[in-house]
């Protein structure tokens, strides 16, 4: 496809494609009412136009016979002409749309690769929720590997001492946790504090070997 079509493609909308079908249905309400004018006169487009002995009918107009056969020849050529200006406008239209779905899914692919690559690598996972704690409540899971637990991220992390300081620090406080979960990035709240079971969280937390 050489650039000019491509331009020419790209110009064509589908009120274009409105236009050119509001032009064919025209025509063809032309085409039929000279239909009609010969059915009136009887002779339809086929119909003879002299007597059995070769003269011109008397019964008939001629002159409205013959111009109404000639306007219909005139109008089926433009009605195959405009049908397929309409064919390769919707193919134009086709194209260009398949073209910008095609490119839709490209850039959606790409757009979790790249989030995926800017994640930062877990420092700890966890490995054990107890329900009806704080930690359940939060949203925290099984397997949820974490990035960022308070002031505690990736690149401060040394022990778990450093998450246990925090939590210390933090009874009755909201803390921002930030966990990797099926290769996405999951942000919740957890609040430190007493409950029915041990701790104030009541889940385990592991480090995670680098």
């Amino acid at each position: 496809m050489t650039g000019e079509n491509r331009a020419e493609g790209s110009a064509i909308k589908m009120d274009d494609v409105k236009n050119l079908i509001k032009k064919k249905d025209e025509i063809e309400e032309q085409i039929k009412a000279y239909h009609d004018v010969l059915e009136d006169q009887g002779v339809g487009v086929e119909g003879p136009l002299v007597d059995a002995e070769g003269y011109p009918r008397a019964d008939v107009n001629l002159y409205t016979i013959r111009d109404a056969r000639h306007n219909i020849s005139c109008l089926q050529n433009d009605h195959k002409a405009i049908m397929a200006e309409i064919e390769e406008a919707l193919h134009k239209l086709h194209a260009r749309e398949k073209a910008k779905r095609e490119r839709d899914e490209a850039e959606s692919l790409e757009e979790p690769m790249e989030e995926q690559v800017t994640l930062p690598p877990p420092f700890a996972r966890v490995d054990a929720v107890t329900y009806g704690s704080p930690a359940s409540g939060a949203g925290l899971k099984l397997g949820d590997e974490v990035i960022e637990f308070g002031s505690v991220n990736t690149n401060n992390f040394q022990n778990l001492q450093n998450i246990a300081a925090v939590v210390q620090h933090s009874e009755g406080k909201p803390l921002r946790v930030v966990v990797i979960r099926d290769g996405q990035k999951v942000q919740m709240s957890l609040t430190p504090q007493r409950w029915s079971g041990r701790g104030l969280l009541g889940c385990n937390i592991v480090p995670v070997q680098r």
